[in-house]
């Protein structure tokens, strides 16, 4: 039997690259998703953004949400600094029961909502059925 010894440094290392993010792999924002009746809410964690940094792509079906809070630069010491800064980016793979041409996105109180209704083509329909007709006689 093989036991794997725990390593609390690589552990930690692990953490902090998740939150902090690398200069390859960038922070990732803290996200929700919801159904509500016949659209989809997705909200982001985007605290301390300027709207202007938000970056919203959608290709074939995968959508890429980029944002940047940038780094206060001045003449003072850090005394702390715990909040992760630089770029944040996130993709989802939306299924094709989503509207993808009718996406909105609102931006307020550092949280990025979008709303992303259902296709018509996914909505559940009624299908009427019909009877058979009748063989109708034939004359000789």
């Amino acid at each position: 039997m093989l036991l794997r010894t725990a390593d609390p440094f690589r552990d930690i290392d692990r953490l902090a690259g998740q939150l902090l993010g690398t200069t390859n792999r960038p922070a990732v924002m803290p996200m929700d998703a919801w159904r509500e009746g016949d659209v989809f809410q997705i909200e982001f964690d985007l605290p301390g953004v300027s709207r202007d940094s938000i970056d919203l792509d959608v290709e074939r079906n995968v959508l890429t949400v980029r944002a940047e809070r940038v780094s206060r630069n001045g003449d003072w010491e850090m005394l702390a600094s715990e909040r992760p800064r630089g770029m944040f980016s996130r993709q989802l793979v939306l299924g094709d029961n989503l509207d993808l041409d009718r996406i909105e996105a609102r931006y307020e109180a550092g949280v990025l909502r979008l709303s992303i209704p259902v296709a018509e083509r996914a909505k559940p329909r009624r299908i009427q059925v019909g009877g058979a007709e009748e063989p109708a006689a034939i004359e000789a």
